[in-house]
C-alpha cells in the first residue's frame, strides 16, 4: 500500500501578522468573517488573531471571535501573540476568552542587548516565568524566537543556549521566524536541520516573509529539513513584501513534497477575493494560484493545443481550484482561440462569421484595446447591425403597468422577415413582454433561456430622463445588455440581442429546439 503523507500544519496569521500590512484595519465583524473562513472554509489548523495589549477593541475582537470558535468546538485552535511580561499578557488573552498564546521572544542577541537591554539568562528567567503562570492557568503556549534566522546566522551560541534552555520548558511549540526575511532555501535547511537536531521535544514551526520573494520556497525547504508547521497569510499581507502566501504554500506542498495540509484548495480564490474586498489592497493579477490572469491562454497556439488535447495543461488545473480555463482575446488570437471562447459561451458559428469575429478582435487588439469573453455577444451584435445580420426584431411594444392590476404587453415582432403580434400579462412590465415573447416560442427555432440575473445600472446625478443600462445573464450563460431611458425598453432591448444570438447560433449548426 501506498505511504500515506504526513499532514503539515497550517497557521495562518493574517488577522495578526498580516494586520500589519501598511493602511489595513479589520473590524471585529470583518476578523470574525476572515476567522470563520479560515477554520471553517478553507480549514487550516490554527489561526492567530491578535497581539496582547493592543487596545480594548482588539480584545474585544479577539473576544467576539472565541466565542464563536468555542460554540463550534475549535476555541483550542485560537491563538494571540504575546510577550515576556510574566502575568500581563495571560491576563489580557484570559480576559478575551482566548487559551493559546504564542510568546513572543528574542531570537537574536543583537535584538535581545539592542531592545530589551536585558542578558540572555535574565531573559531566559522572564521566559520561563511567563510559561510557568501561563501554564497553571491552563494556557497553552509556544514560544517564537524573533529575528531567530538572523540570530542563527550571528549569534549562534546565544540560540544554542535558548534551545537547551527552552527544551525544559512546558511549551508545545517553537516558532522560527526569519522576521526580515534574509534567508535562501539552502540557509533555511541548514538551520531548520540543526534546530530539529538539538530541540527534539518540541513541534517546530517556520514563518517566512518575502522580502527576497523566497518565501515559498523557503517554507519548502523548511519542511524539508524536518519542520511540522508552517505560518501563512491570506494574500501574502504582512509589513515590508509580506508574509509567506498561503495559496501557494498549501499548493506547493501538495505538488512538490511527499506531505500534505489540510486546506480546501477550490475556496482560494473565494477567500483571496473576499480579503481584498475588506482591505482595498488587490492581488497582482498574475500571482501564483489566486492571481486573475493565471489560468488564462493568451497565444493562439496554446489555445489550438487546448482545444485538441489540454497541451498546455499542468497538474495546475483550472478545476482543481473550482475556477475555469480562459482565453485571452487580442492580436495574439487565432482561430481557437476563438472557438474557446464560443464553446465556453455555448455558441456555436458559421464560418464566415468566425472568421469575421477574429477579425475585429485583432483589429482591437493591435489598438491595445482589452477583449474579454464577456465582449464576444457584443462584437457579434455590432458584426450584426445590418438588414441581413438581424434576423429578429421588437418592431413596435406597448407595455402598461397600472396599480392594484397585472401589467400588459402587446407587441409586434419581426423573425426572419415575418412579422406578428404577442400580448402577455404578467408581474411587472418586463415579465409581462417575457410572458407574450414565450406564448409565441413555436416560431422560434431554439429555445427561449430563463433569467439568472438581471442587473439595472442608473447614472448619479438625479435626472429622470438618464439613460438606464440593464444587463441580463441568461441561463444559458450568455449575457446581454440593453441601454434606453426606460427601465423596461432597456430590458427589452437586451432580450432582443439574446434572440439574435441564439438565432446566429441555430443557424450556425442547424440545431432545431426539442420537441
Amino acid at each position: 500500500m501506498p505511504k500515506s503523507r504526513r499532514a503539515i500544519e497550517i497557521m495562518d496569521t493574517t488577522l495578526r501578522d498580516g494586520e500589519q500590512t501598511r493602511g489595513v484595519s479589520l473590524s471585529p465583524e470583518e476578523k470574525l468573517t476572515i476567522a470563520q473562513l479560515l477554520l471553517d472554509g478553507l480549514r487550516v489548523d490554527r489561526i492567530e488573531v491578535a497581539s496582547a495589549k493592543v487596545s480594548p477593541g482588539e480584545q474585544q475582537a479577539v473576544a467576539t471571535i472565541m466565542r464563536w470558535a468555542d460554540s463550534v468546538g475549535k476555541g483550542g485552535r485560537v491563538e494571540c501573540l504575546g510577550f515576556t511580561d510574566h502575568k500581563a499578557s495571560v491576563d489580557w488573552l484570559l480576559a478575551a476568552g482566548c487559551r493559546a498564546m504564542n510568546l513572543l521572544t528574542k531570537g537574536s542577541l543583537r535584538h535581545l542587548e539592542g531592545q530589551l537591554r536585558k542578558t540572555p539568562h535574565k531573559h531566559m528567567a522572564d521566559i520561563a516565568a511567563t510559561v510557568e503562570y501561563a501554564t497553571q492557568q491552563g494556557v497553552e503556549v509556544n514560544v517564537y524566537f524573533e529575528d531567530w534566522s538572523n540570530g542563527a546566522l550571528q549569534s549562534p551560541e546565544y540560540v544554542d543556549f535558548l534551545y537547551r534552555e527552552c527544551s525544559q520548558l512546558p511549551f508545545t511549540r517553537l516558532l522560527l521566524p526569519d522576521t526580515l526575511g534574509v534567508l535562501n532555501p539552502e540557509q533555511v535547511h541548514r538551520l531548520v536541520s540543526e534546530a530539529r537536531a538539538k530541540v527534539t521535544n518540541k513541534r517546530l514551526d517556520f514563518h517566512g516573509h518575502n522580502d527576497y520573494g523566497l518565501a515559498t520556497a523557503n517554507s519548502l525547504f523548511a519542511v524539508k529539513a524536518g519542520a511540522d508547521g508552517l505560518h501563512c497569510t491570506l494574500n501574502g499581507l504582512g509589513e515590508r513584501a509580506g508574509n509567506t502566501s498561503l495559496d501557494e504554500v498549501a499548493v506547493v506542498l501538495e505538488d512538490h513534497t511527499e506531505f500534505k495540509t489540510h486546506i480546501d484548495v477550490k475556496r482560494l480564490k473565494e477567500v483571496s477575493r473576499l480579503l481584498e474586498l475588506f482591505t482595498g489592497l488587490r492581488i497582482s493579477s498574475n500571482k501564483p494560484i489566486t492571481g486573475e490572469n493565471v489560468f488564462t491562454q493568451t497565444a493562439g497556439i496554446h489555445a489550438d493545443g487546448d482545444k485538441k488535447q489540454n497541451l498546455y495543461e499542468s497538474a495546475l488545473t483550472p478545476r482543481r481550484f473550482g475556477r475555469d480555463r480562459e482565453y485571452a482575446l487580442g492580436k495574439m488570437s487565432g482561430k481557437a482561440s476563438i472557438e474557446m471562447n464560443l464553446r465556453q459561451l455555448g455558441l456555436e458559428l458559421p464560418e464566415e462569421v468566425k472568421k469575421q469575429l477574429l477579425d475585429k478582435v485583432i483589429e482591437l487588439g493591435e489598438n491595445k484595446e482589452l477583449v474579454t469573453a464577456e465582449d464576444i455577444p457584443y462584437l457579434l451584435l455590432d458584426l450584426m447591425e445590418t438588414p441581413e445580420g438581424k434576423s429578429f426584431q421588437v418592431v413596435n411594444s406597448v407595455v402598461v403597468s397600472t396599480t392594484g392590476m397585472s401589467a400588459t404587453a402587446a407587441v409586434k415582432f419581426r423573425f426572419r422577415g415575418e412579422e406578428f403580434d404577442a400580448y402577455g400579462k404578467g408581474n411587472g412590465g418586463y415579465d409581462a413582454f417575457m410572458k407574450a415573447l414565450r406564448s409565441v416560442a413555436d416560431r422560434f427555432p431554439f429555445e427561449i433561456p430563463l433569467l439568472e440575473d438581471y442587473v439595472v445600472h442608473i447614472p448619479p446625478g438625479g435626472r429622470s430622463d438618464a439613460l438606464v443600462e440593464t444587463v441580463i445573464t441568461w441561463k444559458n450563460g450568455l449575457k446581454t445588455r440593453g441601454v434606453d431611458s426606460d427601465q423596461v425598453m432597456a430590458a427589452v432591448e437586451a432580450t432582443e440581442h439574446m434572440m439574435n444570438l441564439l438565432d446566429l447560433q441555430a443557424k450556425g449548426h442547424g440545431k432545431r429546439k426539442k420537441g
